[in-house]
C-alpha cells in the first residue's frame, strides 16, 4: 500500500464518488451513445475472445461486453475497482494495479487491449501502450479513446464565437507540447476541490510510442457530438460540434 500512495498522483482515487456519480453503471451519455459503441465496432468481439482493459475505472466497458469472453480490468483506484466488481459481471476480473509497471498478469496473450478514456490521465503513456503490447498476442488489437488531443487540451482549449463571421470556433494556446495539467475535480469547491491530473501530447507522440511497441495503427476515428442545441445560436452551435471533433479513437494491431 505504501508503494501505491507514492503513485497517487495519476490516481482517481480520491474523486471516485465524483467519478461514479458521473459515469454510473452503464457510463455518461458519450459513453452510451459514442465511444462504447465505436469500442464494439471496431473490436468485432467474439464470443469466446480474451480482453484487457488499462485503466479500466469502475469498468464501464466491461458491462457493454458480452459475458462469455475472457476479461481483466486493471486501475490503480483501489475505489474504482470495488465498484467494478460490485457492477460488472461476476466472472470478469478486476485487480488494482499500476498499469505503467509490470502487470499482475502471466497471460502474454489477449485478443484485444483497450485504453478508454485513461491514457490521458496517466504520466507515463508510453508505458502503458508498451504493457499492451506485452499482454497481446500476434495481430492482436489495441483500441485507444482520448479526448481529441487536438481540440480538447483543458486550460488551453476553448470555444469562442466570432459575432462578425456568426461561427463559433475552437482556439488553441498550446498543441505541440507535451505537458502536465492541474484541474480541479469540482471547479465549484475552489481550492477545496480534489485536484487531478492530465496529460496532453501531440498526436506525433501518440504516432511514436505505438510504432516503438511494435504497433501499426489501422485506422483513427474522430468522434463528433450527436447532441443539437436549441434557441438563436443553434444553428452556429451543431454546426460547430460538428466540426471540432469530442474523441479520437486509435486502432492498431500488433505486428511485432
Amino acid at each position: 500500500m505504501k508503494d501505491l500512495k507514492k503513485r497517487n498522483k495519476t490516481s482517481w482515487d480520491k474523486s471516485h464518488s465524483w467519478y461514479q456519480n458521473l459515469v454510473g453503471e452503464k457510463g455518461h451519455y458519450y459513453h452510451q451513445s459514442i465511444i462504447i459503441p465505436k469500442i464494439l465496432d471496431l473490436l468485432k468481439i467474439k464470443e469466446k475472445d480474451s480482453l484487457l482493459d488499462l485503466g479500466c475505472g469502475q469498468g464501464v466497458l466491461s458491462r457493454a461486453l458480452p459475458k462469455t469472453i475472457s476479461y481483466f480490468g486493471l486501475d490503480l483506484s483501489p475505489n474504482l475497482i470495488k465498484s467494478a466488481k460490485e457492477l460488472s459481471p461476476k466472472n470478469f476480473s478486476f485487480q488494482v494495479a499500476d498499469v505503467t509497471k509490470n502487470l499482475p498478469l502471466d497471460k502474454k496473450d489477449f485478443d484485444h487491449v483497450c485504453i478508454v478514456l485513461a491514457l490521458q490521465n496517466i504520466s507515463d503513456g508510453e508505458k502503458v501502450i508498451l504493457n499492451a503490447a506485452k499482454h497481446l498476442k500476434e495481430k492482436g488489437k489495441l483500441v485507444i479513446v482520448l479526448n481529441h488531443p487536438c481540440f480538447r487540451i483543458p486550460r488551453y482549449s476553448f470555444w469562442e464565437v466570432d459575432r462578425n463571421q456568426k461561427i463559433e470556433y475552437r482556439r488553441l494556446n498550446l498543441y505541440m507540447g507535451s505537458i502536465e495539467i492541474p484541474l480541479l475535480a469540482n471547479p465549484s469547491l475552489k481550492e477545496k476541490s480534489k485536484i487531478l491530473y492530465s496529460y496532453h501530447n501531440p498526436l506525433s507522440v501518440y504516432s511514436k510510442w505505438l510504432k516503438e511497441a511494435g504497433f501499426l495503427i489501422e485506422n483513427i476515428d474522430e468522434l463528433v457530438s450527436d447532441k443539437k442545441s436549441e434557441g438563436a445560436c443553434a444553428k452556429m452551435e451543431d454546426k460547430a460540434r460538428n466540426e471540432f471533433p469530442l474523441f479520437l479513437t486509435i486502432k492498431a494491431l500488433k505486428i511485432s
